[in-house]
């Protein structure tokens, strides 16, 4: 079933590479306006604008803050943006207002859908028609590489209000992250960026002030892409750890000692040793916070789909929770 399930998902992926529609091959298109990006300067990153202030957004805001950004936020959550309110962080009330005060906007939000609805929406980011007051579009959400890349085709279609140095249209790029919230608290997360190499090379101090790895995986819509390939393997290595760690525990071992021995031999993995599933095993993890939210494993059924595979979620009995199996 397993194996079924991973060579379901692979046909997924290798359609999305080896689709054909006029939103990749524009994007690729979009990707060589970065032959308009010639220099950058310290003043083209001073306004950052970051729309999504939820379990992830909310803590790469407050390190953007401690790196000496000048920060202004959105969230339709009112008691979200209170909070950074009350820190003296300016907050706008739609993502339109934070472009109009933003050279740089980040976007950290559950979904296709809401990425799309902020950025094309009433009152998004693209409000302003064809003249858009930021330079540089990051979208750090993990969603499907074809909404990203159809949005980096609408970026390109903009021009820039205001002279920026030599920048002539604005550039976007895609840059999931990697780690969950504790890597966001502590500002480690890895940025996987998809789009104009030369505009990653640029925003990669701004990358580092929210995490410690940065890797370009080329054209548009890569980074989303990578996000996915990554998504799949931590949930299916997350299911294995979590039903050997139960079937440990059913024949006497305590989840404990199981671990170090995960943890020293060949089932070594993030979900052993960074994330372990099992209360009291290793302090900081979910596991030892009551499962204190974070990425919802629900979120994980959604990026692979295409008409010809659908995703269906299973629950894992040591889990406790819905993860993703994929079939027809």
């Amino acid at each position: 079933m397993m194996s079924m399930a991973i060579c379901r998902v692979r046909a997924a992926l290798l359609s999305l590479s080896n689709h054909k529609s006029s939103l990749i091959s524009s994007s690729s298109s979009s990707s060589s306006s970065s032959s308009s990006i010639r220099s950058f300067s310290s003043s083209q990153f001073e306004s950052v604008g970051f729309i999504g202030l939820g379990n992830m957004g909310s803590r790469m805001v407050t390190n953007l803050v401690k790196a000496g950004y000048n920060v202004t936020v959105h969230d339709i959550n009112c008691n979200a943006m209170k909070k950074f309110s009350d820190m003296g962080v300016p907050t706008k009330e739609t993502p339109f207002e934070v472009a109009e005060a933003s050279d740089v906007v980040i976007t950290m939000l559950p979904s296709s859908s809401h990425v799309f609805d902020v950025f094309t929406g009433p009152k998004g980011l693209l409000q302003g028609g064809n003249l858009l007051r930021p330079w540089l579009l990051i979208d750090s959400s993990t969603i499907d590489p074809q909404t990203s890349r159809k949005l980096s085709v609408t970026v390109s279609k903009c021009n820039l209000k205001g002279k920026k140095d030599n920048l002539v249209i604005p550039v976007m790029l895609d840059a999931p992250v990697s780690g969950g919230v504790l890597a966001a608290e502590a500002g480690t997360l890895t940025f996987m960026v998809g789009g104009s190499e030369e505009a990653f090379l640029a925003a990669k101090p701004l990358f580092l002030s929210m995490g410690k790895n940065t890797i370009y995986c080329g054209k548009a819509g890569n980074g989303s892409a990578a996000k996915i390939c990554n998504n799949l393997a931590m949930a299916i290595s997350m299911l294995g750890v979590s039903e050997a760690l139960a079937l440990g525990q059913s024949l006497g071992i305590s989840a404990s000692t199981l671990t170090k021995v995960f943890n020293s031999s060949s089932a070594r993995c993030w979900s052993s040793d960074s994330y372990n599933p099992v209360p009291g095993v290793m302090e900081g993890a979910p596991s030892s916070r009551n499962y204190d939210g974070g990425f919802a494993s629900k979120l994980m059924i959604t990026w692979s789909c295409t008409p010809q595979t659908c995703c269906v979620p299973v629950r894992s009995a040591s889990l406790g929770c819905s993860i993703t199996q994929w079939g027809t």
